[in-house]
């Protein structure tokens, strides 16, 4: 173990967590579902000898849920990791350490979030004692309150949700709003005859043109999600979002201020927009209290109402920690209150976590990976 690696132990291990281990060989379907598309495109895939699709554990948090169900634990719990993950097409080495702690079964959401970012916050500390960070923070429920208050028809708010924490995608979801003429999401001719069938029907037929073609339909998106998402873009060719909510929608995301600002930014967004943004705002406001109890200076926290992260199982509070120089974050970090149930758990569990990429904190130490 690197010094920077027991470094990172000894501080998890003080911080109330017990420290969990997980296999390397995961099963795939867990990620491909529910990890998002830019890390879908990153895992190393491998099939085991009954057909199984595996792949070498890309990430810990779909990991930590998966043995808490399995070991059926009480909450609240925390757990603390710190090993080997994989990734390709990544800057630096497609195998690295990744170290954090997953917070599970807090119902006192607020308070579970501002310790998750605090305990982010001393951890980075800890390790580059001489260097200024830079804490972005977005969320992801005040976004879907958002979407919801201005009137979006719902697959238009689940594309700009999926789109949430990649400006690209966001970007081209919204010019596609404001420009349905110019879409050119389908064919036109392809379009009317999806439109005109049912989701079993095209899912029947892709997945004998997928077999024909020789691709493992547990490979990537199923056959039943792609069927689902043509018909979502067939739905939504015709539709355009007017004028005023899409000019609000935009004045939103374009909400960069410090936290301790941002309470009053967004209600007086609302009031803008003649919309109410009670439930998520209020929560947005309690954690902020409960960062300040955690001694986080809320002036040197910067919100971005734009600000998401590209995982696809987050449902509020995401954040970043980067040096204050650096382009490529440190720590990663959010709350996903409906994994556990999507992969399985028989009772909602709430849960919020974080992730640090020990290469690039060496590389910040100024030592090797």
């Amino acid at each position: 173990m690197s010094a920077l690696a027991a470094q990172v132990a000894a501080f998890l291990a003080a911080r109330d967590a017990g420290a969990v281990d997980a296999a390397i060989l995961q099963p795939a379907e867990p990620f491909l579902d529910m990890a998002g598309e830019d890390l879908r495109r990153r895992i190393f895939l491998t099939e085991s000898e009954t057909g199984e699709t595996l792949c070498l554990r890309p990430e810990w948090t779909i990991p930590v849920c998966l043995d808490h169900i399995a070991s059926q634990a009480g909450t609240p719990r925390r757990y603390s990791y710190c090993g080997e993950v994989f990734r390709q097409q990544r800057a630096g080495a497609v195998e690295f350490l990744q170290a954090g702690i997953e917070d599970l079964g807090e119902t006192d959401t607020a308070s579970a979030d501002a310790r998750s970012l605090a305990d982010a916050h001393a951890l980075v500390q800890t390790v580059l004692p001489d260097q200024s960070v830079a804490i972005t923070l977005g969320d992801q429920a005040v976004f879907e309150e958002v979407l919801t208050a201005l009137g979006l028809p719902r697959g238009w708010r689940r594309r700009l949700v999926r789109a949430f924490g990649s400006p690209d995608q966001l970007s081209a979801a919204l010019e596609d709003i404001a420009n349905p003429v110019k879409r050119g999401i389908l064919a036109e001719e392809a379009g009317e005859q999806i439109a005109q069938s049912d989701e079993e029907t095209i899912a029947t037929l892709l997945r004998g043109e997928m077999e024909s073609a020789g691709f493992s339909p547990s490979a990537g998106r199923t056959p039943e999600d792609i069927a689902h998402r043509l018909l979502e873009k067939a739905s939504l060719a015709s539709l355009r979002l007017p004028a005023a909510e899409l000019r609000a929608l935009r004045i939103f995301l374009s909400v960069k201020v410090s936290l301790e600002r941002a309470t009053d930014a967004l209600y007086a967004f609302g009031r803008g927009a003649g919309i109410t943004l009670d439930g998520a705002v209020e929560g947005f406001a309690r954690r902020s209290d409960a960062l300040r109890e955690h001694g986080l200076t809320l002036a040197e926290i910067r919100y971005d109402a734009a600000f998401g992260r590209p995982l696809d199982y987050y449902t509020g509070l995401v954040f970043e920690i980067a040096t204050a120089d650096g382009e490529r974050p440190l720590i990663g970090g959010g709350r996903y209150d409906r994994l556990l149930t999507l992969l399985g758990a028989a009772d909602p569990i709430p849960g919020v976590g974080f992730s640090a990429w020990l290469d690039r904190i060496e590389a910040a130490r100024g030592g090797a990976a």
